[in-house]
């Protein structure tokens, strides 16, 4: 699926939620799927356990996701739960078909949830 030059980061996708919403809680399982079906580094962050992670950030609608390579956001926002969008965001940002987001509020979000994600994996 990767059309990603030789060298790159891998991509990082980040999905933010909280365990008391029914919905994340229903999606963990289809984000966990697509986990081992994608090449890229799937992580899930619960907002309330590692708020830390958000800095600045306020999430306030599940589940939103976070696709970076590097430290560069490519994308931030909330989607609908199902494994189509899913998959067609990280397709298409493994295609570099996204523009950066340039959101100043976003700066070291990627860098803090990979520690988060490579802390989990220890």
């Amino acid at each position: 699926m990767s059309e990603t030059p030789a060298g790159a980061p891998a991509l990082l996708v980040a999905c933010l939620c909280a365990e008391w919403c029914g919905t994340c809680r229903e999606y963990e399982a289809l984000f966990e799927a697509q986990a081992q079906r994608l090449d890229a580094r799937f992580v899930w962050v619960d907002i309330e356990d590692h708020d830390e992670v958000l800095g600045p950030i306020d999430v306030e609608n599940f589940p939103t996701l976070l696709i970076a390579r590097g430290d560069t956001v490519l994308f931030f926002g909330t989607v609908t739960p199902h494994a189509q969008t899913l998959l067609r965001l990280v397709e298409t940002a493994a295609r570099g078909q996204f523009e950066p987001v340039d959101e100043p509020q976003l700066a070291g979000l990627p860098a803090r949830v990979r520690a988060l994600g490579e802390a989990g994996a220890a």
